[in-house]
């Protein structure tokens, strides 16, 4: 009771402010309707397996299937995305991994918990995407891990922050092609087999660009022992969008 009443008097003198644009919200941590507006949400049908929004498509969307897909396979399941990568969804991402925003972490934990309950299995455990010690010394935190974290909270459900180890600094993957983004992460990222073994993993990211980080990471899980591999990311780079070259 005391610390209830001790919060709406604290509300009362610093009112809840968007997470964006600072503008009055009824709520802490929300997103203001302005920049709701400009938050694009990934609705409609996606590719079941990089989870990229499909246009014009007449297939039932359980068996969607994108081009790039079809020519690349993945060694993951399946994979989903709450936002395109554009507007709003752009500067939170970047804000969380550049920013010291990791307050935007409880922003949009509540939109990641309801793609990955139906994502999830008996066994599965939660495992973000790693940073290499090095990389993660001069960023101060792996973005990754903190809404991997937060979503395990949020669902109750397992979660191992070293189940995968990125043993190999890699050059950023800025303007990178597709092919050397996957040449420069080939071996790049191991997995604890006494954690990855026999479990599905549901790996967690900020954002898909090519997938080759994902892919790599999901390699690793199942060599060392991992029974399959989904992905959930926050955002999802469209094949055609300049941003390809900017996260």
């Amino acid at each position: 009771m005391q610390h209830a009443l001790l919060h709406r008097a604290i509300a009362l003198v610093y009112p809840p402010e968007c997470a964006m644009c600072r503008a009055p919200t009824g709520m802490e941590f929300a997103l203001c309707p302005d920049c709701l507006v400009e938050t694009p949400f990934i609705t409609g049908p996606v590719c079941q397996v990089c989870g990229i929004p499909v246009l014009g498509t007449t297939e039932s969307e359980s068996s969607i299937v994108c081009d790039d897909c079809l020519s690349h396979p993945r060694p993951w399941g399946i994979a989903r995305a709450v936002l395109r990568y554009d507007k709003t969804a752009r500067k939170i991402v970047l804000a969380l991994k550049h920013g010291d925003r990791l307050d935007l972490v409880r922003t949009v934990t509540p939109w990641m918990k309801k793609l990955a309950a139906p994502m999830l299995k008996k066994n599965s455990l939660i495992v973000p995407v790693p940073l290499h010690p090095l990389r993660q010394f001069q960023r101060r935190y792996n973005q990754s891990a903190e809404l991997a974290r937060a979503l395990s909270l949020a669902i109750a459900w397992p979660y191992a922050a070293q189940a995968l180890h990125r043993v190999r600094v890699t050059p950023s993957l800025d303007h990178r092609s597709r092919e050397e983004r996957f040449d420069l992460l080939r071996n790049a990222i191991t997995a604890d087999p006494d954690m990855v073994g026999d479990r599905h993993i549901l790996l967690v990211d900020d954002v898909m660009t090519s997938g080759a980080t994902l892919a790599a990471s999901a390699e690793a899980a199942l060599k060392s022992g991992a029974t399959g591999v989904d992905c959930l990311v926050l955002a999802r780079v469209e094949k055609d969008d300049p941003g390809l070259q900017a996260c």
